[in-house]
């Protein structure tokens, strides 16, 4: 894969031009990240489908609180249908104080997310759930076709009540599930269970310690689910100009570093209570403070941020440990500019120039 994500905090005819740019430029899926106070993402990933011809769409990373996995599966479904057969779905627990300002617990993250991959892809599928596990299903369907599952028989009995783990021959769906996961837990069920995962992070040394994991969790993965895609899904910030690219990586940098747990803060020599003043600053919603925090290790640790040639050898040295990679936000301080110039890094990266 070698994908890109919008954020759709721009105007939704901007996004679908970024999105046609991206798709001629040569990625070939796009995400788009999914924050309640950003722009819909499915309508955004509609528009873009409707304005491309060949390039995947899908949340990036939606997540199975603030919606019902089963009404997330229609959604995700209905894209399917509209894009002719061009959905990915990203799926994951959401960000911890995004959810508690909206009054979600964050509770079991791991067990919800793969309790809603599992169901959504028996309704995918043509079956009948019934679930009961961090959420409820009873008897719900949905009423018409997925795509290439159109044939497949719905559910008898039988399918009542499956826990999540029992799927261990279910085979990849024709919408194609990666998890978005940081922690070791998530990647390692990714990797048993998902089509592929989104790992978050920007630097080699975390996906020198996610590979770890995910050798992990592929020892337990059945052969029938065939092959599973690590794909890195990096904070991006190119520009022709090195520190402009550097200072558009503020806002991304400030919320990774907010958020990320201590093991990751340590790995980089991150200063946990400068990490945690921020965290609190963004989520009292003092972004500017928050923006001003993050210092250059922190850029270095958590963005691949700066020139088309700084980017591409990031980027190689990502891709020495993942399988495909993802330029995400905020792709650089001229977004358009900017989907080609990441085209370009991953192509120098990919070269090996």
């Amino acid at each position: 894969m070698r994908g890109i994500e919008l954020t759709p905090e721009h105007p939704i005819a901007d996004l679908v031009e970024i999105g046609e740019t991206a798709e001629e430029e040569g990625f070939d899926t796009l995400f788009s990240s999914c924050h309640y106070n950003n722009r819909d993402p499915f309508v955004v990933l509609d528009r873009v489908a409707a304005a491309t011809d060949e390039i995947r769409v899908g949340p990036g990373v939606a997540n199975p609180y603030e919606t019902h996995p089963v009404t997330l599966a229609s959604r995700v479904a209905t894209l399917h249908e509209t894009s002719d057969g061009r959905a990915v779905c990203g799926l994951g627990a959401g960000d911890r104080s995004t959810l508690r300002n909206l009054g979600y617990d964050r509770d079991r993250p791991l067990r919800r997310v793969l309790e809603a991959m599992k169901v959504s892809q028996k309704l995918w599928a043509g079956e009948r759930v019934d679930h009961e596990g961090t959420f409820t299903a009873t008897d719900a369907s949905l009423n018409y076709a997925v795509g290439a599952s159109a044939d497949a028989p719905t559910a008898s009995d039988e399918t009542g009540g499956d826990s999540a783990d029992a799927d261990e021959t279910d085979k990849p769906g024709e919408i194609p599930v990666y998890v978005g996961a940081q922690g070791p837990h998530m990647i390692r069920m990714s990797a048993k269970h998902a089509d592929g995962v989104l790992v978050n992070a920007s630097h080699p040394k975390d996906f020198a310690w996610a590979d770890e994991q995910v050798e992990k969790g592929l020892a337990d993965r059945p052969e029938s689910r065939g092959d599973f895609d690590f794909a890195a899904y990096a904070s991006v910030s190119v520009a022709e100009d090195e520190t402009a690219a550097r200072e558009a990586a503020r806002p991304p940098v400030a919320f990774i570093v907010g958020g990320a747990a201590p093991p990751v803060l340590d790995r980089h020599g991150i200063d946990s209570e400068r990490a945690k003043e921020i965290g609190e600053r963004v989520e009292s919603g003092d972004f500017s403070a928050a923006f001003e925090a993050v210092t250059p290790e922190m850029i270095d640790a958590f963005c691949i941020a700066g020139t088309v040639e700084t980017a591409a050898d990031r980027i190689a040295d990502v891709l020495s440990y993942a399988d495909s990679f993802v330029a995400g936000s905020p792709l650089g301080p001229d977004p358009k500019e900017a989907v080609s110039l990441a085209g370009a890094a991953c192509d120098r990266a990919i070269r090996g120039e």
